[in-house]
C-alpha cells in the first residue's frame, strides 16, 4: 500500500514538475512573439508615417537642413536603414557612414562599421531600429558626442 502511495505522488510530482516547466517554456516563447509583434507594429507605424510625408509631397532632406546637419550617420542598416540611404541619396546630406551589429555580412554604398571600431565625428546618427532606440542611444552616447535622434520622430517632425 504504502509503495502504491508513493508511487502515485512521484507521479503526481513529476507531472506537477513537467507542467511547470512547459508552463516556463510556453511563457518564455510567448514574451519573445509578443516582442517581435511589438517591433514588428512599430516598424510599420513608422513606415506608414513615411508614405503619408511622401504623399504631402515632403522628404527628410529638409529635416537636415533646418537643423544644420551635414554629416551624418546611420544607425541599423536593414529595411529603413536602406530607404533612408535612398531617400538622402543626390542631396546635399553626406552619409558618412553605417553603423549595424551585423557590419561585416553587409553590402551598402558606403561604409558600414560597428559600434566597436573607430567612429568619425558626425553632425547626427540617425537611429533607425526605434523599437530599440533607448538602448542604441545609450550606448552611440558613450561613443560620440553629436545629436542621437530617432528615425521615427524625424518622420513626425517634417
Amino acid at each position: 500500500m504504502k509503495k502504491g502511495l508513493i508511487g502515485a505522488l512521484s507521479a503526481m510530482a513529476g507531472v506537477a514538475a513537467g507542467i511547470g516547466v512547459a508552463g516556463q517554456t510556453i511563457g518564455k516563447t510567448t514574451k519573445q512573439k509578443q516582442l517581435m509583434s511589438d517591433k514588428h507594429l512599430a516598424l510599420f507605424l513608422m513606415m506608414n508615417q513615411w508614405v503619408k510625408v511622401k504623399q504631402e509631397g515632403k522628404n527628410l532632406v529638409s529635416y537636415f537642413e533646418k537643423n544644420g546637419y551635414k554629416k551624418i550617420a546611420i544607425y541599423g542598416m536593414s529595411y529603413a536603414g536602406e530607404t533612408l540611404v535612398n531617400e538622402l541619396k543626390d542631396s546635399q546630406i553626406e552619409l558618412k557612414y553605417g553603423i549595424d551589429k551585423n557590419a561585416n555580412h553587409l553590402y551598402a554604398d558606403m561604409d558600414i562599421v560597428t559600434l566597436d571600431d573607430d567612429l568619425e565625428e558626425v553632425d547626427a546618427v540617425v537611429v533607425t531600429p526605434i523599437f530599440f532606440f533607448e538602448e542604441i542611444e545609450e550606448q552611440l552616447s558613450q561613443v560620440l558626442n553629436c545629436p542621437i535622434i530617432s528615425l521615427e520622430d524625424i518622420l513626425y517632425e517634417v
